[in-house]
């Protein structure tokens, strides 16, 4: 299927969990302010209804935007990986960055999950497109907004 989201075994616990959570207490908590509103009376002048709306309109949209995503995941456990030492989805990568001295450890993950503070860098980002392929060892030459950066790989696990 050429649609389908890579994506972790964590991701895809987060993205089912947000689901639950939006189907389980978001959407039956807006069901019960819109009802709350509409007893006000009304609703053309009701700034509580209209917000209530918007909000339902919203986690909506996002359930349906969830259920997408979990129906087109190829959920990638990183443990199962036998990608002979290369920089592949899922692996966690540990690099030096030969210009600063500095040495980062990153997580190639989904869109979805991607969060820098945790180490955790998008498949479409550029440092990880430049990483994909490579092997411990080898040199990436990445294109940063400062000109191109070059970083060794030190390590490659698949955790």
């Amino acid at each position: 299927m050429a649609n389908q989201i890579p994506v972790t075994v964590k991701g895809a616990e987060l993205l089912k969990a947000e689901l639950q959570r939006l189907r389980s207490v978001d959407r039956p908590n807006i069901i019960q302010a819109i009802a709350e509103a509409r007893a006000q009376g009304d609703l053309s002048e009701n700034a509580e209804y209209e917000s209530a709306k918007e909000r339902q309109s919203f986690i909506e949209g996002r359930i349906a935007e969830l259920e997408a995503k979990i129906s087109n995941a190829m959920i990638i456990d990183p443990v199962t990986l036998n990608a002979d030492g290369r920089c592949v989805f899922g692996a966690t990568v540990e690099v030096e960055d030969l210009d600063s001295g500095d040495v980062a450890t990153y997580q190639i993950v989904g869109d979805d999950e991607a969060d820098i503070k945790q180490g955790k860098i998008s498949v479409s980002s550029p440092i990880a497109r430049g990483l994909i392929g490579k092997t411990e060892g080898e040199v990436a030459e990445i294109m940063a907004p400062g000109g191109i950066r070059s970083y060794e790989i030190l390590n490659v696990q698949y955790i």
